[in-house]
């Protein structure tokens, strides 16, 4: 393969437009959180169709990952890459303009195919336009800004849709995009591939399989609370249709000469492990990025712009504790030990986001909370995937990688998807169990509503309004208290999930690594 290595100017350029593509992919994945109150308004969509904006995309990203090495290899680099940001821009246009919530959800799915590409091969083109000597620099420019990114998602919507409408948080990536397509063309360059696979050999069926399982089984789980789980026919069809591709996803790729996903690499029982992990901090990662937006607008009636405010210094925090663990890493630290301690930490944010947990919590009390969470993400990340990797080697390491993000996208689709049903379940139970509490016969239910009724009175009602305008009153409180209640058995919930791992994972024997993992690798 010929060198790829870059100088001057040339190197900034490719460099620059690498990271705004890598931001473009990452912050799109946050920036719509902030936005779900105001889409599900202007769009007439329910709680659990509205997630599927966030859903969707993950799901092209978790489709599209595992073929970016073989798309990269059959069109070039360059050129794939262009087209994926073409695709991507094209369809955040598509996305502002959507008039109804399935038409946004499809075209939230075709920015995530294009999306799925840039962050992966973003990486790629950053390490080989550095020389060797370079390339821990090259990483540390990159992670970076996969670092802001994150950071950047939810002010970013929240000030959009504070001074805007929604459809601006995907008008946004249109100037961005035009430029990276036009930069990519220019100055990116494509490795000459010794063998390039036929059109003939990628594994179509296993990204068909990959597709309907993933797909099927994400509307189950999505739409199952609102269908009535299996005694709905099509929930049910669904589900069958699930278990069938899931099996025969793994068998075709067990068994095909050309596999789309190497599934032999997870013989390695540290990548086994590791693969479980990631799933997992996927599901706290996304599903608590979820649902703080949502409870801080719907229940505190916060603006999307100070609501996204708030995830600022979690976001912080993480970026700063990324490069000390990274460091503890190098010195000889056990993966395994940071990982637990990393639970611990987010049991405590997720405890401690149980306690405080109100109809009316101000706004100091969230600050230190978000900011453990910042610090269990900074110790979670870096070592679950170096622990994942550490004793792959040669072509098994970018597998490996790629099974390990896949995994936290999946965790991260799951994450939404359960939690939103637990939810709408949870807050059944409560509002049952808060309105059994206030039966009219009982003289301080009767007292309470006396007070309001003559509060409304005061104000100039009728009686009869009054009155009317008491119950509506006691019945929005009942309302309100019994989805706090709901978000607070989610954190709770979360928790205790990541609390239950800890044993598992302190469990874990270790296989040394036939060389030091490089801190790139483990940040891929």
């Amino acid at each position: 393969m010929e060198s790829l290595v870059e100088y001057g100017s040339r190197r900034v350029i490719i460099t620059i437009t690498a990271i705004f593509c890598a931001l473009l992919e990452i912050v799109d994945s946050t920036i719509v959180n902030v936005a779900l109150n105001d889409m599900r308004g202007s769009l007439g969509a329910t709680l659990s169709e509205v997630s599927w904006v966030i859903t969707a995309y993950a799901i092209g990203n978790v489709i599209i990952v595992p073929m970016t090495s073989w798309l990269s290899a059959q069109f070039g680099r360059r050129n794939y890459f262009a087209a994926s940001i073409i695709i991507f821009t094209v369809f955040s246009f598509m996305c502002g303009n959507a008039d109804g919530i399935w038409q946004l959800v499809l075209y939230r799915f075709i920015q995530g195919l294009g999306g799925g590409a840039l962050l992966v091969t973003s990486q790629t083109i950053i390490t080989e336009s550095y020389p060797p000597e370079k390339r821990s620099m090259a990483q540390a420019i990159y992670g970076l800004g996969v670092i802001i990114g994150p950071t950047l998602g939810p002010p970013l919507g929240g000030y959009i849709v504070s001074h805007h409408t929604w459809p601006y948080i995907f008008y946004i990536n249109i100037p961005i995009g035009i430029i990276a397509t036009l930069l990519t063309l220019e100055f990116v360059r494509s490795p000459k591939y010794a063998v390039k696979k036929k059109l003939a050999e990628v594994d179509f069926l296993g990204i068909g399989l990959l597709a309907v399982a993933v797909g099927a089984l994400q509307y189950v789980l999505e739409r199952g609370q609102e269908d009535d789980w299996f005694t709905n026919s099509t929930i049910l069809t669904l589900t069958i249709v699930a278990i069938f591709g899931i099996f025969f996803f793994i068998w075709r790729e067990l068994t095909t000469k050309n596999p789309i996903v190497e599934l032999r690499v997870l013989k390695n029982g540290n990548l086994r492990v590791g693969v479980i992990l990631s799933f997992i901090l996927g599901f706290g990662l996304y599903g608590s990025t979820f649902i703080i937006p949502l409870y801080l607008q719907s229940t505190l009636h916060w603006t999307p712009q100070q609501a996204g405010m708030l995830m600022v210094p979690a976001a912080l925090t993480t970026a700063f504790m990324m490069p000390i663990i990274g460091q503890m890493l190098q010195r000889g630290a056990k993966q395994t030990l940071l990982v637990a301690i990393g639970m611990v930490v987010f049991f405590l944010y997720s405890f401690w986001g149980y306690k405080i947990l109100t109809p009316d919590t101000p706004k100091e009390a969230f600050t230190w909370m978000l900011i453990l969470r910042g610090l269990g993400m900074g110790m979670l990340f870096i070592p679950i995937t170096s622990l994942s990797l550490s004793s792959l080697k040669g072509q098994q390491i970018g597998q490996g990688a790629s099974f390990t993000g896949m995994m936290r996208q999946l965790g991260g689709s799951f994450g939404i998807a359960i939690i939103t049903t637990y939810m709408a379940r949870q807050n059944i139970k409560h509002r049952a169990d808060l309105g059994s509490m206030l039966r009219l016969d009982n003289p301080a239910v009767q007292q309470r509503i006396a007070i309001i009724k003559q509060g409304y009175i005061a104000k100039g009602m009728s009686p009869e309004n009054a009155l009317a305008s008491a119950y509506k009153s006691l019945e929005y409180s009942v309302a309100n208290q019994a989805g706090v209640l709901s978000y607070m058995d989610v954190f709770m919930f979360i928790g205790i999930m990541f609390l239950c791992c800890i044993p598992f994972v302190l469990l874990v024997k270790q296989k040394k690594a036939e060389k030091k993992l490089d801190l790139s690798e483990a940040m891929h």
